[in-house]
This record gives C-alpha cells, sequence and structure tokens, in this order.
C-alpha cells in the first residue's frame, strides 16, 4: 500500500507539480521586454507608466537602442514591441513569417526631428533647400544662410551614429556618404541638448518630444537657452509665417516638413500584454498622452461640449 501512495503521488506531481511553463501574460499582468529608439524616450516613459498605474501587475523593460538594433531585438525575439519610425522591410517580413508569426504594425502618432540652436545664435531661421545644400557639403557656414548672422562653421549634432534621427534626415535629403560633413554624434537626445547650450555653432537634431511637453519639469528644463528653429518647405520664403516648427498644430496640419510617423510593431502570438498597451495606446486615454507631449496622435481625442442657454 505504501509503495503504491508514493507511486500515485509521483504521478500527481508530474503532472501538476513539476510544470516548467511560464504563465501567458495578458492584458492586464505579465512582464514584456520593449525596444525603443531612445529618440522616443519621453513618449515611451508616459505611455507605459500611465498603463502600469491602471494595471499594477503589468510590468513592461523598456530597453534604448538605435532604431535597427531595436527592430533586430524583435526578430530575435529579445523584444515583444519595438517603438519605430517605420514599418518592416520585406526581408524583416519575411523573418517573422518565416517563424509563423503574422506581427503587427501600428501607426500611434506623428513625431517631428527639431532643429535646436544655442541661444546665442539668432540664425533661427532655415529652408528645406539651404538644408539640403548643407547635406550636400555645399554650404558650410552659418553665414551662408539667408538669415545667417553667425561667422562660424556649422556643426551638425546627432544622437547616435545609427539612430532614426540620423537615418531619417540623411534619407530626407538622400545624402550617401556623410565623410566630408562637419558631423558630431553623441549618446543620446539629451547630450544633444547639452552640446547644443555649450555651443552657439552647433546645429542639433532630436525627437521633439524631448523638449514639447510644458507641463512636464524636465521638458521644460531642457529647453531652456535653447531656439527651436522655423524650417520653411518653400525654396524663398517671404515671410514669417511661411517658416514652421515641429509642434503639435504645425505637425497635425502637416505643415511642418521634417515630420515622421511613429509606429509600434509587434511580434505578439497571443492576446497579451503587449496588444493591451497598443489598444489603451491607441484609443482615448493613450491620444490624451500623446498630445500632452505635443505630438498629433493618430486618432485625435475628441472632447464634446454641450452648450446649454
Amino acid at each position: 500500500m505504501t509503495n503504491r501512495f508514493w507511486v500515485f503521488a509521483g504521478l500527481l506531481l508530474s503532472l501538476f507539480g513539476c510544470s516548467t511553463d511560464k504563465p501567458l501574460d495578458n492584458p492586464s499582468r505579465g512582464e514584456i521586454v520593449i525596444a525603443a529608439d531612445e529618440s522616443f524616450q519621453p513618449l515611451v516613459m508616459q505611455l507605459t507608466s500611465a498603463y502600469s498605474g491602471i494595471y499594477p501587475d503589468a510590468h513592461f523593460k523598456v530597453v534604448y537602442r538605435p532604431e535597427q538594433e531595436a527592430i533586430n531585438m524583435m526578430l530575435k525575439d529579445s523584444a515583444r514591441l519595438v517603438f519605430a519610425t517605420r514599418s518592416l522591410k520585406p526581408n524583416e517580413s519575411a523573418v517573422l513569417k518565416q517563424r509563423k508569426i503574422k506581427g503587427a504594425t501600428e501607426k500611434i502618432a506623428t513625431d517631428g526631428v527639431a532643429l535646436i540652436i544655442n541661444k546665442a545664435n539668432t540664425d533661427s531661421l532655415i529652408t528645406m533647400n539651404e538644408l539640403k545644400d548643407i547635406f550636400n557639403g555645399q554650404i558650410k557656414q552659418w553665414s551662408q544662410l539667408k538669415a545667417g548672422n553667425l561667422s562660424a562653421p556649422i556643426t551638425l549634432v546627432f544622437d547616435n551614429n545609427n539612430s532614426s534621427n540620423l537615418e531619417f534626415v540623411l534619407n530626407t535629403f538622400n545624402v550617401k556618404d556623410v565623410k566630408s560633413l562637419r558631423i558630431f554624434t553623441t549618446h543620446s537626445n539629451r547630450e544633444v541638448i547639452d552640446f547644443v547650450r555649450k555651443n552657439p555653432s552647433a546645429l542639433g537634431f532630436i525627437g521633439v518630444n524631448w523638449i514639447s511637453d510644458s507641463d512636464e519639469p524636465l521638458s521644460v528644463e531642457l529647453a531652456r537657452d535653447l531656439r527651436v528653429m522655423g524650417v520653411s518647405p518653400k525654396p524663398t520664403p517671404t515671410k514669417r509665417d511661411d517658416y514652421f516648427q515641429p509642434f503639435q498644430e504645425d505637425l497635425g496640419m502637416q505643415r511642418y516638413p521634417l515630420r515622421r510617423p511613429v509606429y509600434i510593431l509587434s511580434r505578439e502570438t497571443h492576446p497579451g500584454l503587449g496588444g493591451g498597451l497598443i489598444n489603451y495606446i491607441t484609443r482615448d486615454a493613450g491620444s490624451l498622452i500623446i498630445r500632452k507631449l505635443g505630438l498629433w496622435p493618430r486618432m485625435p481625442y475628441d472632447r464634446i461640449i454641450n452648450l446649454t442657454k
């Protein structure tokens, strides 16, 4: 009888007590890894923190990498979601398809690459043609700009040599080789801001969500002693209104020329925590956070006002 008891107990343990399968996460609990380009750090932090505030058992480990590295993390199953400025390329989609993963791409907002300069530099207006000439090497000095009055070489400053900010600008102006350009790279958008604040001849490129939230003390502090340049799509602008800055209205109305989409890429294969976060972001609450950050949400939050006599 004793032997039979232990055999039966062993069977029960093998069926119920010794399973090593990790339970699947769901929209309200679990832990997943998110990869994101560092230019979106304020946006990602606020969205994930707000969601965890609603669901205390939902945990997000956010890893900031240059955009291509972040996407590679998802393809290698080291991250569930990616915040990026583009959808997957055909060869990247093929990696997921090979593993029988459908994947998903959701546009959540319109963002802008902000051009920032030192407070002492009053050359705060520039055209797309002038920017093109800078990246083609034809314009090297601030004094060569139409509104330029600073006698110094233009130093282009980016957060990383593989960042989405740099890739976006190079693709915009079809630049294939940067060896002849005066380009300096740091390690983060915040370091770009610090560099520009100390160097009057610098022209910095950052994700606008770093400086666009007027209710966030850090955003206000980072924007101190900086100018955000106005950019005109017109080759020969005639008035100040021909220039636009990367803030909400000009992003939403598609007037700012250096605007770009923000996507969430997912490899989730079940109704899990990643899908819960995406649903939250694309609905009312997430749209409000995106608006608060100064970006333009894909699904604007409609405010209904009833007027009574």
